[in-house]
């Protein structure tokens, strides 16, 4: 038995941040029932690059029910309202104001169900004078200051990955859960909210405290650290890269006498401490490129290892998707999908003793007839 297996989730979601929570609580047992508009969560149609389907929707999306309801219409509406009778949880991220306007805003579903756990996820929260902007990813990315320190020193650059959406779909995820616990104790559901600016902004701790108090920001390196050196790649010999990080004196000590043999750096005032190495960052690169420079990739790698410096070698997208690491651990697994079989990757968290989930990814409104139908059999 799953952890949260009896527990039934009424989802009215689409894109990315909401589906990924509801996602995570699916593969721990959730019963997820995603309703969707007659055409579908519009990330069906962001590209068809899997056998057909979207990423992002393959990715977000296994383990659910899909259900199509029509909740401009009065049937549709009364259909949603029996879902949510029996439901734990509902989870949205309809444009702000939207559920509301439906009848299914969190004061008044907390009222009609009060054992209901209602979650709303939006761009820039239910206040303020952003409320009703609209947020994409990238969009929040840029609100939040991250896009401004991501990049190199000439030019800034978005996450490659959603990371406002996915920082806001972990926020609502673990809110359920919280919510969840509560309700044990008390017996009431509760409702709660996460803004994907909130979210992030919560991940951009660090750069908020130097900023404030250190009097700049963080430069923008590339894939350097802004506050730690040597932290990044450096060229060996051919011109491959090899990324190494340094977290304190005593690596910074093993660094230069056992992997550059250069046990005098340690004692040069440029590299004393860490905010040294950081202000000479440029000398301290060339340094370390010097050393590297008659070595081969897998002897830097090497050396790194016997000394216990942490370090890897830049893998593309391809090289993670054969990554030995995780196919000595077996984490891949097929789902089923409306075009046949598909490999993906085996939840994160591990339980001990018990299988993932890993159930079929719906097409549109594959499960419509058979949810509606146990809501006929339902006598109350």
């Amino acid at each position: 038995m799953l952890p949260l297996e009896g527990i039934v989730v009424v989802a009215l979601e689409q894109a990315v941040a909401a589906p990924f929570a509801t996602r995570q609580l699916a593969d721990l047992g959730a019963r997820v029932i995603k309703v969707e508009r007659a055409g579908g969560d519009f990330a069906r149609d962001y590209d068809t690059t899997v056998n057909g389907m979207a990423s992002h929707f393959v990715w977000l999306n296994r383990n659910k029910e899909s259900v199509v309801l029509d909740l401009k219409s009065d049937e549709g509406r009364r259909t949603m309202d029996k879902l949510l009778a029996r439901a734990d949880v509902f989870l949205q991220n309809l444009a702000p104001g939207a559920a509301a306007r439906l009848g299914f805003g969190a004061e008044e579903l907390r009222s009609r169900h009060p054992r209901l756990i209602v979650g709303d996820l939006s761009g820039y929260g239910s206040d303020g004078p952003y409320r009703d902007k609209k947020a994409y990813d990238l969009l929040v990315q840029c609100e939040a200051g991250l896009v401004s320190i991501t990049g190199g020193r000439d030019e800034p650059a978005k996450s490659g990955i959603s990371v406002a959406d996915i920082a806001g779909g972990m926020y609502a995820y673990t809110g359920v859960l919280t919510a969840l616990y509560e309700r044990e104790r008390t017996g009431e559901g509760s409702a709660f909210e996460v803004s994907l600016l909130d979210a992030l902004a919560e991940w951009m701790g660090f750069p908020y405290y130097y900023t404030v108090y250190g009097g700049k920001s963080p430069s923008r390196t590339g894939a350097r650290h802004a506050a730690i050196a040597p932290y990044g790649p450096f060229r060996a010999g051919g011109g491959a890269q090899v990324f190494l990080a340094v977290q304190n004196d005593r690596e910074w000590r093993k660094l230069c006498e056992e992997v550059l043999a250069l046990p005098e750096l340690v004692e040069d005032p440029r590299f004393a401490t860490n905010p040294d190495r950081v202000d000479n960052e440029r000398e301290l690169t060339t340094a370390i490129e010097t050393a590297f420079a008659e070595l081969a990739a897998d002897e830097v790698v090497a050396r790194l290892d016997r000394a216990q410096i942490a370090n890897a070698r830049m893998r593309t997208v391809e090289e993670f998707a054969d990554h030995p690491q995780l196919a000595d651990r077996n984490r891949w697994h097929e789902v089923d999908s409306p075009v046949g079989p598909l490999r993906a990757l085996q939840p994160p968290v591990t339980l001990a003793g018990r299988a993932p989930r890993m159930d079929r990814i719906p097409d549109v409104g594959e499960h419509t007839d058979a949810v509606l139908a146990e809501l006929d059999d339902d006598p109350a």
